[in-house]
C-alpha cells in the first residue's frame, strides 16, 4: 500500500549563489521530469540521503536570490535542504559560472539564451541507478510512466501545492517487489541489487565522491545492468559534480565543433584538452548547457543531422 505524505510542513530557505532561474530548471526535462507548464512551484519528492527508506516532499519557490523550501514529511531540514541544493546545483558558485561566460563568447551566448539555467540532477545515486534499470532500452517517456507507476504503487505520494507528487520506494520496499507491471522480469533482480547496494551504503553520495570519477564509475559497473553509459550518468548527474567531462557523450562533442567553428572533429584527448582549457571548473555544467541550448541558437543547417529533429523545448539527457 502506498504511503501518503504527511500534511505537517516546515520551511527554510537556501541561497542560489549567483544567476539562477528555477523556471528554467523545472522546465528542463531530465530523467522522469517532463513538465509542460510552469506555475511558480517546482515539486520534488525523493528518498532522503543517508536513510533512503524515508521520504521528503518539497515545494520550491524562488524569491530573488533565495529559494523557499516547504518541506513535507521530514523534519531534518539541514539534510533535506542540502540534498535539494545539490539537486538544483545551488551547491556551487553560480557567479563563477557566469564569469566563465563573460570570458568565452560561446558559453556567454548559451547562457544568454537560457538565463539562470543550471543542471538539474537526479535526487541521489540510488534514484539514478533505479532510473538506469527502469529506462534501459526504452524511450524516456515510457520509462517515466513506469517510474511513476512504481512510485505510486510502492513509494510515497505527497500533495505538493495541490499536485500529487510520488517518490520512488526506498530499498526495503524495493526488496519486497516480486514484479513491476510493464517491466521485464529480468529487471526485478537488478532493482533488488540496487536496493541491496543502497542498504549497504554503497550508493551514498559521500562514498562515491570520495573516489575519483573513474573509480566511482567502475564501482557502479559491478551492479547488474549498469554499463559505461549509465555509470557515467549516475556519477556525473547524481553526485553534484560540476567539473567532470563526459567524454563518451558524442552529441555535445559534435555541437562543440560547430559552435566553436573548429575545422576538425575532436578525438578524446583533444576534447579533454579543449574542455580543460576553456571550461574549467565547470566542464559538466558547460556540456549540459551545450546539449540543452545549442539547438535554440543554431540554424538547422549548422546542427549535426541527428540534432535537427530535436529542436524545441530544452530537454536534458
Amino acid at each position: 500500500m502506498p504511503l501518503t505524505g504527511s500534511t505537517a510542513t516546515v520551511r527554510t530557505r537556501i541561497a542560489t549563489r549567483g544567476p539562477f532561474s528555477l523556471e528554467e530548471l523545472a522546465m528542463f526535462g531530465f530523467g522522469h521530469r517532463a513538465e509542460s507548464s510552469w506555475d511558480g512551484v517546482m515539486r520534488l519528492a525523493f528518498c532522503v540521503d543517508g536513510d533512503e527508506d524515508t521520504h521528503a516532499g518539497v515545494e520550491v519557490r524562488q524569491y530573488g536570490d533565495e529559494l523557499e523550501l516547504v518541506v513535507h514529511g521530514h523534519e531534518d531540514l539541514d539534510r533535506v535542504s542540502q540534498q535539494v541544493a545539490r539537486v538544483l546545483s545551488c551547491d556551487h558558485d553560480g557567479d563563477a559560472f557566469a564569469a566563465l561566460g563573460r570570458h568565452d563568447h560561446v558559453i556567454g551566448s548559451l547562457q544568454a539564451a537560457t538565463p539562470g539555467l543550471r543542471p538539474p540532477l537526479f535526487y541521489s545515486p540510488y534514484e539514478a541507478t533505479l532510473w538506469s534499470v527502469i529506462s534501459a532500452r526504452r524511450p524516456r517517456a515510457q520509462a517515466a510512466v513506469l517510474r511513476d507507476r512504481l512510485a505510486r504503487a510502492s513509494g510515497r505520494t505527497f500533495v505538493l501545492a495541490g499536485v500529487e507528487t510520488p517518490a520512488v520506494p526506498g530499498p526495503t520496499a524495493i526488496m519486497r517487489l516480486e514484479r513491476v507491471p510493464g517491466l521485464p522480469a529480468d529487471r526485478v533482480p537488478r532493482l533488488h541489487a540496487v536496493a541491496a547496494a543502497a542498504s549497504r551504503g554503497e550508493l551514498a553520495v559521500q562514498r562515491l565522491n570520495a573516489m575519483t570519477p573513474t573509480a566511482a564509475e567502475a564501482d557502479l559497473r559491478r551492479l547488474p545492468g549498469i554499463g559505461p553509459f549509465y555509470s557515467s550518468l549516475i556519477v556525473i548527474r547524481a553526485c553534484g559534480l560540476a567539473d567532470v567531462l563526459p567524454v563518451a557523450e558524442q552529441r555535445s562533442r559534435e555541437l562543440v565543433t560547430t559552435l566553436y567553428g573548429l575545422t576538425e572533429a575532436l578525438d578524446d584527448d583533444a576534447y579533454r584538452a579543449f574542455a580543460a582549457a576553456h571550461w574549467t571548473p565547470f566542464r559538466t555544467w558547460v556540456v549540459v548547457l551545450i546539449r540543452a541550448v545549442a539547438r535554440r541558437i543554431l540554424p538547422d543547417e549548422d546542427l549535426p543531422p541527428r540534432e535537427r529533429k530535436r529542436r524545441g523545448p530544452v530537454e536534458g539527457s
